[in-house]
């Protein structure tokens, strides 16, 4: 009888140890980040009761960096 053979894919590089792609993906995070604060600075009183956040809750989220 034939012995099989195990045949694996090729393993991929985690994302840590490409430091360009993880950089990338970091500077795509914060650029949405940024993105939805701006629009969340937008909204009025009652968008901002329809989602459950307080006008605190949204200077608080509005203050942060994007890269928080």
């Amino acid at each position: 009888m034939n012995e099989l053979q195990e045949v694996s894919k090729a393993q991929r590089r985690p994302c840590a140890q490409r430091p360009f792609a993880r950089l990338l993906n970091k500077l795509l995070q914060g650029l949405e980040r940024a993105r939805t604060r701006r629009l969340l600075a937008g909204l009025d009183g009652r968008d901002l009761a329809d989602l459950g956040l307080s006008h605190a809750e949204r200077l608080n989220e509005m203050d942060k960096p994007f890269w928080r």
